[in-house]
């Protein structure tokens, strides 16, 4: 089952000649999510392949340089002759601030949209996963973080086992497989655990949006395949991320770390690191090894944990 993350835009605050501002696709078997919206998006998603085709923008928070792309994204699409209905997700002030975005510079919008406050802790459901809102800490801004959390996934049936205890291949397989018990024709009574091995864990994505290190943070994505944290300054910055509610690329690595994730990728860098990010790399890899820096157009696939370590 395919999850992979695409990085439309990995600049903080402006777009630079290297990067453009916030919006990042999730693709989960065919399904986009789009995580924010900044300015130009739509221009990124078809130079990097990502369909207009989604139902679902989410929102971490409403300053401009994560929200503006929306107006044009919408445009485009009223002009296609859209018709499937669209919803938008953010924290508190969405319905405004959202509403403003889809109507300015269109007389009319042909399809419906839906726009639905979030609040932390109350997951959006979905088949298969989950979408849950976690608090982030923005300098006092209404502002979310997502983490997209699949379901656990059925144990792993073991063929030979089911043969060598005369279990016909077929719907009985199939029965066992779904957690139920079979009686054979002999009247044997078999129960799924003699076949089926344990639930296996689903996947967890963690996307913070901007935020300074926080422990909402660290308690959502415990043991999470993938953590996409703001690293909007190094540590020579420290006080100027405090200052504007951002983290530096080391106190992500402490996140990560402290969470015990898979894997980090950094994103929204200040203009200042845009060309060359090796600070915030070496900074962050001196607290957590697993670390990559995002840079526009970069695709991360996130295996299941077994297949990665197989």
């Amino acid at each position: 089952m395919s999850l992979s993350l695409k990085f439309l835009g990995t600049s903080a605050a402006r777009p630079t000649v290297e990067r453009n501002v916030s919006s990042l696709a999730l693709v989960r078997e065919g399904e986009t999510l789009l995580i924010d919206c900044g300015e130009g998006t739509q221009r990124q998603m078809m130079k990097y392949g990502i369909t207009f085709a989604l139902d679902d923008i989410f929102f971490t928070h409403f300053h401009g340089d994560h929200i503006i792309g929306a107006i044009g994204l919408f445009r485009t699409l009223a002009l296609q002759g859209r018709t499937e209905l669209m919803r938008l997700w953010g924290p508190k002030g969405a319905k405004r601030a959202l509403g403003d975005a889809v109507r300015f510079g269109n007389e009319r919008i042909p399809f419906p949209v839906e726009i639905t406050e979030v609040e932390p802790g109350q997951p959006v459901a979905r088949k298969g996963y989950a979408i849950v809102p976690f608090a982030a800490d923005h300098g006092g801004a209404p502002s979310v973080g997502y983490a997209m959390v699949e379901e656990a996934r059925k144990g792993e049936f073991h063929p030979d086992v089911a043969r060598a205890l005369n279990v016909p291949e077929g719907p009985l397989w199939g029965a066992l497989h779904r957690g139920e018990t079979i009686t054979l024709e002999s009247g044997r009574r078999v129960e799924p655990r003699e076949i089926v091995g344990p639930p296996r864990p689903g996947r967890t994505v963690v996307i913070t949006g901007d935020t300074k290190p926080s422990d909402a943070t660290v308690e959502i994505a415990r043991g999470a395949d993938l953590l996409v944290h703001e690293a909007t300054f190094a540590e020579e910055e420290a006080a100027r991320a405090a200052e504007t509610g951002h983290a530096t690329a080391r106190q992500a690595a402490e996140i990560a770390a402290r969470a015990g994730v898979r894997q980090l990728v950094l994103t929204h860098l200040s203009a200042r690191y845009s060309a060359d990010p090796g600070l915030l790399a070496r900074e962050a890899k001196a607290v957590f090894e697993n670390v990559a820096v995002a840079r526009d157009g970069m695709e991360i696939e996130v295996p299941f944990a077994t297949e990665s370590s197989a």
